[in-house]
């Protein structure tokens, strides 16, 4: 009789419902793909080998889903209410995959600090295990139970000789797609990582709570179904009214001499973006900005409007010791908009370009950016560079942060597209970042870069004990005149001295520095490891050094 009921209901009008279901378990689980590479990066940042912990757990929970959902098909076939029994583990799996989902989010806010401190490899496999592993497995599992419902209907149907497995398998890869669009384009940009991932375990324990209280096809055991996807609901419920209350519960926190809270919070398709203040100082009541983005710090800025990093008045001092009478810059990557800001003050015809319109938003409301003063461009670098229609007495490229840098922001490609941008006599000045212990991946940019530009000199300040330091670079095509001594008067007192001790000894390349260098092109790279190896290294520095309030994302 079961079997015969589930017959009339897939020719029913209400068999939508099902794969309605199996197209939101779809949607679940490419936006959990999606979520859990924002939630890690902070901590376990974007090489490769963290991008095949992500993946592999990914295709392994999948695989592990889609067989453990074929044996629970065959299991439940053989019983005497095989089909209600198959439409009850059908209902269950949504719920299955909330509350994994929920459990997942308790704990990684308080967890994946310690596991990137233990190894950043093994953690990021085991924080992709509690991300993904579970709810990957248990909504994959759907798609073979929704097969087995279909067999028993459609097993003696010629036309029908794959059981339905072509249209359940292209419902829930639409509905992956479909997942990938919401979750990249509604949910990153407008909610938290950690609210994102609670709403996709709220909309599947719905799933569940809806077959239960109106089930649409006999159940084996409709009671456990509700009262599992109740769980579910209030758990995930509870734990997104109670979201902030949560995840705030690690400020304020203690760093660099300061106290520090959140601010404000963008989510963009670039990365989380976070503006943390300290807390005001005795006496005057000043306070520091930090524009803070997955792991790494953009800029510091003084409540005075005057930046505390480093970095802004190295490229600055460079820019203008190289070209005295610099009328033009282009600048690439905006961060908090200082350095193109403190160039337009001088009088120089400014562009910016910045691929993230979160940066235009963050430096104009928090870091006094004017669009006025500065022409900005949102738009990709490299893309920008090979359009481009001026030509500038210098380029600034503050693209570099740390292990974030696009694979093709560092090839001979993009440095040619450089060059055409560029006036006669003009120059490029780079921020970038140098691994002390680990040369080999430096030499490569050096190297690569050295093939288009041949004229170039290096710049570091001297940080004692530091490993990973900027390092600065001056490139041309022509032969580099001698730099003349620049004074900047509102430099703060802790780069008082440090700026002019570097100014005065420019570093020209030489063997040590280009050591096992290799030439790296968009077609060809075989330098991918070295390359890992060094931002594995920085993203360790990182974790070690930030408190792990900063990192939750």
């Amino acid at each position: 009789m079961v079997d015969f009921a589930l017959r009339n209901y897939t020719r029913s009008p209400l068999l939508p419902l099902l794969y309605a279901v199996i197209f939101v378990s779809g949607a679940a689980i490419l936006a959990l793909e999606l979520l859990a590479s924002r939630i890690m990066t902070p901590y376990f940042g974007v090489s490769l080998y963290i991008w095949t912990g992500i993946l592999s757990i990914t295709l392994v929970s999948l695989a592990l889903g889609y067989w453990g959902g074929g044996r629970l098909a065959r299991r439940a076939s053989r019983q005497r209410a095989g089909a209600g029994r198959l439409v009850y583990l059908y209902f269950m799996m949504p719920a299955t995959a909330a509350i994994a989902i929920v459990a997942a989010c308790l704990v990684y806010p308080y967890l994946f600090a310690r596991l990137a401190d233990f190894d950043l490899i093994l953690g990021a496999f085991a924080a992709s295990l509690i991300l993904l592993a579970m709810p990957l497995a248990a909504t994959a599992a759907m798609n073979p139970l929704l097969v087995a419902i279909f067999l028993p209907a459609r097993s003696e149907l010629a036309e029908h000789a794959d059981a339905g497995a072509g249209k359940v398998f292209f419902v829930s890869t639409i509905g992956s797609v479909a997942g990938v669009l919401v979750t990249a384009f509604v949910l990153i940009p407008h909610l938290s990582n950690f609210v994102s991932a609670l709403l996709v375990a709220l909309t599947l324990a719905g799933l569940s709570l809806l077959a239960a209280v109106a089930p649409p096809a006999p159940l084996a055991a409709r009671r456990p179904l509700a009262v599992t996807a109740t769980v579910a609901v209030l758990c995930s419920g509870l734990l997104l009214w109670l979201a902030d209350a949560y995840t705030g519960r690690v400020w304020p926190v203690a760093y660099a001499g300061h106290s520090w809270r959140l601010e404000a919070r963008y989510g963009s398709l670039f990365g989380t973006v976070k503006i943390l203040r300290s807390a005001p100082e005795p006496g005057d009541g000043g306070f520091v900005r930090m524009y803070f983005q997955d792991g790494l710090v953009q800029n510091t800025v003084a409540s005075d409007g005057r930046s505390m990093s480093f970095y802004t008045y190295a490229l600055e001092a460079l820019a203008f010791a190289y070209q005295p009478e610099l009328r033009s810059a282009l600048v690439l990557g905006l961060g908090a908009g200082i350095v193109p800001m403190r160039l337009a003050r001088r009088g120089v015809a400014v562009e910016a370009v910045e691929i993230d319109p979160v940066s235009f938003r963050v430096a104009r409301e928090f870091f006094g950016f004017d669009p006025a003063k500065v022409r900005a461009h949102q738009a990709d670098a490299r893309t920008f560079l090979r359009g481009c229609k001026s030509r500038y007495d210098a380029v600034v490229i503050d693209l570099f942060h740390g292990d974030g840098v696009p694979d093709y922001l560092v090839t001979r490609d993009f440095f040619r597209d450089l060059r055409g941008c560029l006036q006669a006599g003009g120059i490029a000045v780079f921020n970038t970042f140098a691994d002390l212990e680990q040369p080999r991946a430096y030499a490569h940019f050096l190297t690569t870069l050295r093939a288009e530009f041949p004229a170039i000199v290096l710049y570091r300040p001297d940080w004692p004990g530091a490993v990973h330091v900027n390092s600065f670079v001056v490139a041309g095509l022509r032969p580099l005149p001698e730099p003349v001594r620049v004074m900047l008067k509102d430099v703060p007192a802790l780069h008082a001295r440090t700026l002019p001790a570097m100014l005065d000894r420019p570093q020209p390349l030489d063997q040590a520095l280009l050591a096992h260098g290799e030439v790296v092109t968009d077609a060809r790279n075989t330098v991918a490891h070295d390359i890992a190896v060094s931002q594995l290294a920085y993203r360790r520095a990182v974790v070690e050094g930030m408190p792990p309030a900063f990192l939750l994302n």
